[in-house]
């Protein structure tokens, strides 16, 4: 869409100036053109190009958080997000687009000069509707799309169609009425349309969607009918934001009675929205929960909301622009409170129902779909503690979040809100007791866990006062976790003991689960491998009786530090490979980063040096990417400790460097890869000429796949469970680009015939039947 003259100045503003703030009226085309110029940078910022989204951040004091999350920085530390974003930008050369400043115009100037001064070659790219005002700021005012100038003679059609209003016209003319083209008949009609929204591309686009039911010329009347009307009978040309206004006026009125109740209720969201919660909290009086499925597409169709699929999802965004409206409209309705308040009690309902489908086989669906509806989260959580006598259910909405904070971006975020909800909520409840005790789990993770054993201590009195046997089973597990932290084993071991006996009686898996891992964890470090192994068995029986996942992945991760302890190389790989595979199905960085380390130190015994140093070093980057090495399992330092000595003697200094560099030089994706199938970027394999895409277990599964056998005889034949067998196939599927088992079973042959004959599968891995 154009823009080549601001394209060009943007770069070359960008390159004397190291923030740079695009400013106009809303959907005027800021963030298009930051996109773009962010895009054609790329390759000038080794370091990446980020994306930080803050029209649906509210909360001023979360706005380094919100960074921080744009920039997948998963830091589990105790300390503040804008040291964390100080510290990770403090020698990098990136570029940073922070989108919609101007609601946190204040606090943007401020984390834009705190950043600035601390990383010199961190670039800012910013979108407002006004200069954030800091020293060093360059702006540029962001013009309307450009048509030709009216004072000279006609343009050609060629000429004409070049313009990039014009452009925009027809391209999105063209996807509303299939085959619409700019022509001798319509030219003058477009033209003058496109003048009348002053080349304003949201203006543009609501337009358009008239064209289902008019065609340009009508379009055109009703637009100078519209504007007609606004100025008593001027003529003049608008002020841009007097034009946008008239239009979403315009497209608010040609909306059904209903569609506009929708619109206005909609804006109640933060980000985007689903179906399923469009109708918990926009139905009712006036709109029927069954007519807001055919209400939302009526929106979508009209440019209202946008479509956006996240797999198997589609969920609804609103631009801010056009959220705003809606919320001015809801406010002047008086339903703003009401509505308000159903989307608290929605998303409140939906953490706890996260919680109760937390250890089952929808784990990881709930997992992703909680970090979709994050932003919502948040407001939902600010809603109930902002308000007297809700603040206990945002302390109950926090501490159900709890996987949600560990699993994802937010772990000091969880932290922070629990602590908020614990200062607002003194008496000692058994609430007040679980959120102790959640929160210590976080502690735990940052290391601080002094804060940790003060906030046990607590929800023990507490738990003993009231009789609260879940209490006494979670505080004394996590009492085993700062014991076992501080070096004090035999203690921790009978603190999990406990909680094992307790967890057993309340009947709770995922208490018993944890517990026993740790337990396994402590016995395999005092050397008692048969009950270790015991243990972790147990764990993984707990784990397939539910169809469980990410429990299971860790237990997994245990049982494998024992087995390369015992010297059983090759099981311990194929037990850490296959936790490695769902930790980064589940995109958890705490799991991978225990995976990388025990496979660095299986590479190390097996004399696999140079591995090892790679692996080592790319673990650098992502334990200070979350902030705390070996967090939450410190007792394990001493593995990485002795494992980095045993390679450095046996590479030397400068051998071992390289190695590490070349491992920390790997992205997060390219590390995984090179620790599940041992290959480095670019398709070099760092063992064998041409390895496969899958990892050691899914190729055997492959193999079973092929000789005909079902997801049960296969889960029978490997002694796992069948859903653990029917997540495998899925992972392959999606590796190979497949979609059914016959199409796997050639691929199969095909390897075995490529074997065979010393030949190359096909470049892109597939087969057809």
């Amino acid at each position: 869409m154009g823009r080549r003259q601001e394209t060009a100045e943007v770069r070359r503003m960008l390159s004397t100036s190291r923030l740079v703030t695009l400013t106009g009226v809303g959907g005027v085309g800021k963030t298009r053109l930051a996109l773009r110029v962010a895009d054609d940078a790329r390759r000038a910022f080794p370091d990446g190009v980020w994306l930080a989204e803050l029209a649906e951040l509210d909360n001023p004091a979360l706005l380094a958080q919100g960074v921080t999350e744009a920039l997948e920085i998963r830091d589990h530390s105790s300390r503040p997000a804008m040291d964390v974003l100080v510290d990770h930008l403090r020698d990098r050369e990136a570029l940073i687009v922070l989108d919609n400043c101007e609601h946190l115009l204040e606090d943007c100037a401020r984390l834009a000069d705190r950043l600035l001064r601390a990383a010199p070659r961190l670039r800012l790219l910013a979108t407002s509707r006004q200069v954030l005002g800091t020293a060093g700021e360059q702006s540029l005012a962001v013009p309307a799309l450009g048509l030709p100038d009216a004072r000279g003679s006609r343009p050609s059609l060629a000429a004409l169609a070049r313009c990039d209003a014009v452009r925009l016209f027809v391209e999105r003319a063209a996807a509303v009425v299939p085959g619409f083209r700019l022509d001798e008949d319509n030219r003058d009609a477009v033209e003058l349309v496109c003048r009348r929204l002053d080349g304003i591309p949201l203006g543009i686009e609501l337009a358009v969607v008239r064209l289902r039911a008019l065609s340009v010329e009508q379009l055109l009347d009703r637009l100078d009918d519209r504007f007609r009307l606004l100025t008593t009978g001027s003529r003049t040309v608008l002020p841009r934001h007097r034009t946008l206004r008239a239009l979403i006026d315009w497209s608010y009125e040609l909306c059904g009675e209903r569609e506009r109740l929708l619109w206005a209720r909609a804006s109640v969201f933060a980000g985007s929205l689903d179906l399923e919660a469009a109708e918990a909290v926009c139905s009712g009086e006036g709109i029927d929960r069954e007519e807001i499925l055919d209400l939302v597409s009526g929106l979508v169709d009209k440019s209202i909301l946008l479509r956006e699929e996240h797999r198997a999802v589609v969920r609804y965004r609103m631009l801010d622009t056009l959220r705003q409206y809606g919320r001015e409209r809801l406010a002047a309705s008086g339903e703003e409170r009401s509505r308000l308040r159903l989307h608290r009690d929605y998303y409140r309902g939906l953490a706890a129902d996260a919680r109760a489908a937390l250890f089952g086989p929808a784990q990881v669906q709930w997992f992703t779909r909680l970090q979709r509806e994050h932003a919502n989260l948040r407001t939902a959580l600010e809603g109930c503690l902002a308000q007297p006598g809700r603040t206990a259910c945002g302390l109950g909405m926090a501490a159900d979040l709890l996987y949600h904070w560990i699993t994802s971006y937010y772990l000091g975020e969880g932290r922070r809100w629990l602590d908020q909800g614990l200062a607002l909520c003194p008496e000692p409840t058994e609430l007040r007791a679980r959120a102790l005790w959640t929160n210590s789990w976080l502690a735990v993770i940052q290391s601080d866990t002094d804060a940790a054993a003060a906030m046990l201590e607590e929800s023990r009195s507490i738990g003993t006062r009231l009789g609260l046997e879940p209490v006494l089973a979670y505080t004394a597990l996590y009492s085993g976790m700062v014991a076992m932290y501080r070096g004090e084993v035999r203690t921790a071991i009978a603190w999990y003991e406990e909680a094992v006996t307790r967890h057993r009686r309340t009947g709770d898996p995922v208490g018993l689960t944890l517990a026993l891992i740790r337990l396994s964890l402590a016995h395999s470090f005092i050397d008692d491998s048969p009950g270790a192994i015991a243990l972790g068995e147990e764990s993984l029986e707990v784990c397939d009786a539910y169809g469980e996942g990410w429990h299971r992945a860790y237990t997994m991760m245990a049982l494998g530090v024992d087995v390369w302890r015992q010297g059983d190389t090759a099981r311990a790989t194929a037990l850490e490979k296959d936790s490695l595979a769902f930790n980064r199905s589940l995109d958890d960085p705490l799991g991978v980063g225990v995976n990388l380390e025990v496979l660095a130190w299986i590479a190390a015994t097996e004399g696999d040096h140079t591995r090892a140093a790679r692996l080592l070093g790319a673990l650098r980057g992502i334990w200070q990417a979350i902030g705390a090495p070996l967090s939450g399992y410190g007792h394990l330092v001493r593995y990485h400790e002795e494992c980095e000595a045993t390679v450095r003697r046996a590479l030397g200094e400068a051998a071992f460097n390289a190695a590490a560099r070349q491992g920390a030089r790997l992205s997060y994706a390219e590390a995984l890869g090179y620790a599940l199938e041992d290959e480095l970027p670019g398709g070099e394999a760092a063992v064998g000429e041409r390895p496969s895409p899958l990892t050691p277990r899914e190729s055997e599964i492959a193999q079973l796949v092929a000789r005909g056998l079902s997801n049960k005889e296969i889960a029978s034949s490997l002694v796992i469970a069948q859903r653990t067998a029917e997540g495998h196939i899925e992972h392959i599927l999606s590796k190979l680009g497949f979609t059914s088992r016959a199409q796997v079973a050639v691929w199969v042959a095909e390897q075995h015939h490529v074997g065979e004959a010393g030949g190359e599968r096909p470049p892109d891995g597939t087969g057809t039947v």
